[in-house]
């Protein structure tokens, strides 16, 4: 009888841990190591028992076959006469900030919502939100992915098509922004690791809602970063192999921005957004900070400070994401109003589908918060609304409120409003005139979380959400649900409000009030009429012109009483146009705003 022959089961391509038939193979980039070990779990944490194999270009690699998921390990890299123990940088699993990588399978159940698409951009409605603020209870432990699902049929009733949350990679301790990302390929321990995540995109996808990913590629760290002069190698004190070791380094939060010129970091990069994409089906993602990718001052003032090989790796990454995952939406948060974010790669652009935009958010807040009216700019609020980059309005994210929005200074915007008076009349009324303008400019809207029932305060992320002001003001809930239904035609009459073309027809700044055209195609069941009363005043039998002769139904008006038992009686109806130029009288409230529809 002849022997069977015993054959080494062969490395897996692929970074880090990967789990196979034959045992587990470890990767790692070290290129100034002088050896490399990994010990754990499998191993019972003998230092010296497995040996990585280095291969070309500074890559150790060595197969474990008693290693498996679930098994904890980390990697010793000797360098002369120092020995650093180190997580492993692609590590999808770790058991906290400083503890040890665990070794995780990738297999998951998707069901049916393995077939998911997300919705076209032009009928995108975003909602921000994060886990550990988003649903959990005060003094408490931060929120989970967990307990953020369980609030996802309540997003689906409110309407939203999209949840754009909050970096969810592994930060010290359990409180976090998430942009202090320690491990950026592994999902935070205290929000659920990375099961969780993909039972949250999976729970989302089955309720129609797609997941955006905010990424955080222009700085890491600064706590708690194991990359940090990985291998022992560095320059002037800097980070090492995975950083810029000069000048270049430095952010506003720390001399730790990745090396974008360096192949293998480039590849590390690549190699993070593409897996949210493949490995967790998310729908797109958000880049924070691009203009701190681009250049090292983060403007556009002073070019001996650009960095051509960041714009070239969003450009790369972008290329990938259009080739590979055709749909999905790639959002830069530059917020220089630099348009060449959403140009095409091949006219030298960076690639974006869409960009936050600072041109729209800062006019309209001004409009909203001022406490004079006379200081209300149309001519502001006009360009604002009408605004677009490379001829496309729906490459600009626009809103009132975001993570950036309300803190930093800053506040919700009823208490900008009103301080410490949140739910006065004015806070109200001028608030929600402002999600007005969101929901009705072309462009691709966004919310914050609670702005639908005018969370106070400012943005904590100890501070968690009180749900009882959803219930308290269940009526604004409704305000803004009826926004989002409107403005994504879901009774057909409103087609409008997905097109592109916009037409501010009437600005009367005496009055404060601004009335503009949306339609795609235009007539019956695609025009719609927008006005905005930017004064404390009420207006009747105002002459107003209409695209169209007949009757214009209403179909929103944010001063309706059931929205509030504060408002009056209501004072606008559906009207007639009537003329060679149509026209029509119409009545609106202080501070409100109208929509019309045939």
């Amino acid at each position: 009888m002849a022997k069977r022959s015993k054959t080494k089961p062969k490395l897996q391509p692929g970074m880090g841990a990967i789990p196979h038939a034959g045992g587990v193979t470890f990767r790692v980039w070290a290129p100034f190591a002088d050896e490399v070990r990994v010990v754990g779990t499998f191993n019972e944490w003998d230092e010296t028992a497995v040996s990585l194999q280095q291969e070309e270009a500074g890559y150790w690699a060595v197969n474990v076959p008693q290693a498996k998921p679930g098994h904890e390990y980390k990697y010793l890299i000797v360098s002369g006469d120092d020995e650093y123990s180190r997580l492993d940088p692609y590590a999808r699993q770790v058991t906290n900030s400083v503890g040890n990588s665990v070794v995780h399978d990738p297999e998951f159940d998707w069901g049916e919502s393995e077939n998911f698409q997300i919705a076209p951009w032009n009928e995108l409605v975003i909602y921000e939100m994060h886990v550990g603020t988003f649903n959990d209870d005060p003094g408490g432990e931060p929120g989970t992915f967990y307990t953020a699902r369980q609030k996802l049929p309540y997003l689906q009733q409110l309407g939203v098509n999209a949840v754009q949350v909050m970096p969810p990679m592994e930060f010290p301790g359990g409180f976090s922004w998430g942009y202090n990302p320690a491990l950026p390929f592994a999902i935070e321990t205290d929000y659920g690791g990375p099961r969780a995540f993909k039972a949250f995109v999976k729970a989302a996808h089955e309720l129609g809602m797609a997941v955006i990913l905010d990424v955080v590629y222009n700085h890491l760290g600064p706590g708690d970063l194991d990359l940090w002069q990985f291998d022992g190698w560095q320059e002037n004190e800097g980070g090492g192999i995975y950083f810029y070791n000069d000048h270049r380094a430095d952010t506003p939060w720390g001399h730790t921005r990745p090396d974008y010129g360096r192949p293998e970091v480039r590849q590390y990069l690549r190699d993070n957004a593409l897996m949210w994409l493949a490995e967790y089906h998310v729908d797109g993602l958000r880049w924070d900070a691009t203009a701190y990718i681009r250049n090292v001052e983060g403007n556009d003032l002073n070019p001996a400070n650009e960095l051509p090989e960041g714009w070239s790796l969003m450009q790369w990454i972008n290329e990938e994401i259009q080739a590979n995952f055709p749909g999905k939406i790639s959002i830069a948060e530059d917020l220089r109003g630099n348009e060449w974010l959403v140009k095409d790669t091949g006219a030298g652009g960076a690639g974006f589908g869409s960009q936050w935009d600072s041109n729209f958010v800062h006019p309209i807040r001004a409009a909203i918060i001022s406490g004079d009216d006379q200081f209300r700019d149309l001519d502001a609020v006009s360009n604002a609304l009408s605004a677009h980059y490379d001829g496309d309005p729906f490459k600009r994210v626009i809103y009132t409120e975001s993570h950036d929005e309300v803190a930093n200074g800053k506040a919700r915007v009823p208490e900008e409003i009103w301080p410490d008076n949140s739910l006065s009349w004015f806070a109200k009324k001028r608030s929600t005139l402002g999600a007005a303008c969101v929901f009705t400019a072309p462009g691709i809207p966004m919310i914050f979380q609670g702005q639908e029932f005018l969370e106070d305060k400012w943005f904590n992320d100890q501070d968690p959400l009180d749900w009882d002001r959803a219930k308290e003001l269940g009526g604004f809930v409704q305000l803004y649900s009826d926004l989002i239904r409107l403005r994504l035609n879901r009774d057909g009459f409103t087609k409008g409000l997905t097109g592109s073309a916009i037409d501010i027809f009437h600005v009367d700044h005496e009055n404060k009030l601004l009335a503009y055209h949306r339609w795609a195609e235009g007539g019956p069941g695609d025009s719609v009429v927008v006005v905005l009363n930017f004064a404390n005043s009420s207006l009747q039998d105002y002459a107003l012109n209409f695209p169209a002769e007949g009757e214009w139904q209403l179909r929103f008006d944010s001063h309706f009483a059931g929205y509030d038992e504060s408002y009056e009686g209501q004072v606008s109806g559906s009207v007639t146009a009537e003329g060679d130029i149509p026209q029509a009288s119409i009545a609106i409230a202080p501070y409100s705003a109208l929509i019309y529809s045939q």
